[in-house]
């Protein structure tokens, strides 16, 4: 039994199958149409078009396997569901920085999802696990290369 360990919204789930479904028919008639055209080219142990083509197709199939490894693993979130008393994935939380006084407000997600350039980390990164169940008021501690920062929760919601 797969263990699910990736907790994405409805709209990125939708956007994952989308991706798989374009990567089986388009992306691999594509690669099969590259290898049909590099093998009436001539002899395949010197064809390096061939080669590249067969290499592509490979990448495509392992890229494939883990769409849908990545899909079969994945838990849809409620966003409705969310509760705002405490930091949990799929809340928005502005913390202040301790050390620097500056606030900043992040979308904890999973994985699939992070983007630090859209405000969206990941559960699973350092400041994530730090913020994971604190509540407005408290301080978070984050462990990182650097050393430890403190972060004050300001405000948390979805």
């Amino acid at each position: 039994m797969s263990e699910i360990n990736m907790y994405v919204t409805q709209e990125t789930f939708d956007k994952m199958r989308e991706e798989l479904h374009r990567m089986k028919s388009v992306d691999r008639p594509a690669a099969s149409r590259a290898i049909a055209e590099a093998r009436e080219k001539g002899d395949l142990k010197e064809n390096a078009e061939y080669d590249a083509a067969k290499e592509a197709q490979g990448m495509l199939e392992a890229k494939i396997k883990q769409h849908e490894s990545a899909i079969s693993n994945a838990k849809i979130v409620d966003t409705s569901t969310i509760d705002t008393s405490k930091v949990t994935i799929l809340t928005k939380v502005t913390i202040t920085n301790q050390a620097t006084k500056k606030t900043v407000t992040y979308h904890l997600v999973g994985e699939k999802e992070a983007d630090l350039k859209a405000g969206k980390i990941s559960a699973s990164s350092p400041i994530g696990k730090g913020l994971l169940g604190k509540k407005v008021g408290e301080i978070a501690e984050v462990v990182a290369p650097n050393g430890t920062m403190k972060f004050m929760i300001d405000n948390i919601t979805i």
